[in-house]
């Protein structure tokens, strides 16, 4: 049997074992629902209000100003589109980047459909957009920011503190979300400190389960609800709490931001190993910007004469596990708007590939990665038609 290399950390994590134990006894034997008076409903609901202390504790805010959703992408879409609709008497301007998640674009071409203006901004050759290309976008009628913490492709890191500095500096009611899912466990993020009014983050991208998300929600902020339902957590989200998802995620962050900084330190020198053992390769480059400039966890590869599907199942042969490009697409392929916002060249835009990495990940498992990378492009590149 093949030993597994995982090093798809981008797309989803493997769930820490104590994590998965928590789940199932929540789910065996803490199974009320969180909205019954009884004994049970009071356990459930005691375990939602201790994961929200624990969250709120690492971000710095009150538990108050967090609510549990499904995933990043509702939560992303719970900012954008309730804060624009509730907000759209003061103006319909919005902007953004063009390396956001879909979770993101998307729900800003909804809403560009329902009236709002959307401005897009550029990013250099490392995908990372300056304070002053956001700030020189800001109008009268500017109503909400939304620019990601970390690149899910490449790993850029963007300036979200100096961003939030000048977007208030020109209105301080202008709101400011921060898609947060590949930087949430990975970086220390303050909403308050940065001027963030909405902060997303998952549940699943840290070592917790899937079907569980974050959203951060400043004191004053107006938001329209987009799920009308029962009246849970103060009507911003209707549903029955996920109970054991949200006491997961609060567990997982907590193990990783009680240990951040050697993790983070680890995960560079692993990121820099791997890419170190490369560069004997010709025609391989690595996007965005090099060492601890950019995520700790993410490599985005290019290489040359090599299509990244292919490359993908060679190596997945070998028992190692990467994406071509990002998994957060759907499995159609799709040529990605990074890339190009990048100024990828053409040939290359459908063959690159990302690995990325989690605490989990060990030398030995680089080093076999990175060996397996460099026996198999030299022997695909010989089957490559010119």
């Amino acid at each position: 049997m093949i030993n597994e290399i995982y090093l798809d950390n981008s797309a989803t994590t493997q769930c820490f074992p104590e994590t998965a134990e928590l789940v199932s006894r929540i789910l065996t034997e803490e199974y009320g629902n969180p909205s019954s008076m009884h004994h049970k409903g009071v356990e459930a609901e005691r375990r939602l209000t201790q994961a929200k202390e624990t969250l709120a504790d690492i971000l710095k805010v009150s538990g108050r100003n967090l609510y549990f959703t499904s995933c990043g992408t509702e939560s992303d879409n719970l900012a954008i589109a309730g804060c624009a609709r509730a907000n759209q008497r003061a103006g319909k301007h919005l902007i953004t980047t063009v390396i956001e998640h879909p979770a993101v674009i998307e729900t800003m071409h909804a809403l560009e459909e329902e009236g709002f203006e959307v401005t897009y901004l550029p990013v250099d050759s490392d995908g990372v957009v300056s304070p002053e290309t956001v700030a020189g976008a800001l109008r009268d009628d500017t109503i909400l920011v939304s620019i990601m913490h970390t690149n899910n492709e490449i790993g850029s890191l963007q300036p979200i503190a100096e961003i939030g500095r000048l977007i208030k500096e020109r209105n301080p009611k202008i709101l400011f979300h921060v898609d947060a899912v590949q930087g949430f466990g990975k970086a220390q993020i303050y909403p308050k400190r940065m001027k963030i009014d909405l902060l997303s983050a998952s549940g699943h991208k840290i070592h917790a389960p899937k079907g569980v998300g974050l959203l951060y929600v400043a004191d004053g902020v107006k938001i329209r609800p987009t799920l009308p339902g029962g009246g849970q957590q103060g009507g911003m989200r209707s549903g029955t709490e996920n109970v054991a998802g949200a006491a997961a995620m609060a567990f997982s962050a907590k193990r990783l931001y009680d240990h951040l900084e050697e993790d983070v330190d680890r995960l560079y020198a692993l990121r820099a190993r791997l890419i170190e053992q490369l560069q004997g390769l010709d025609g391989v480059r690595v996007n965005g910007k090099p060492g601890r400039e950019s995520a700790p966890h993410v490599i985005s590869l290019s290489v040359q004469g090599v299509r990244a599907e292919v490359l993908l199942h060679a190596l997945e042969d070998r028992g190692v596990y990467v994406s071509a490009g990002s998994a957060c697409s759907s499995n159609r392929p799709h040529l990605s708007e990074t890339l190009k916002a990048i100024g990828t060249p053409k040939e290359l835009l459908d063959a690159t590939i990302r690995l990325s990495l989690s605490v989990l990940n060990t030398e030995e498992e680089i080093d076999t990665a990175a060996a397996a990378l460099l026996e198999i492009i030299p022997f695909l590149r010989k089957y490559t038609r010119h």
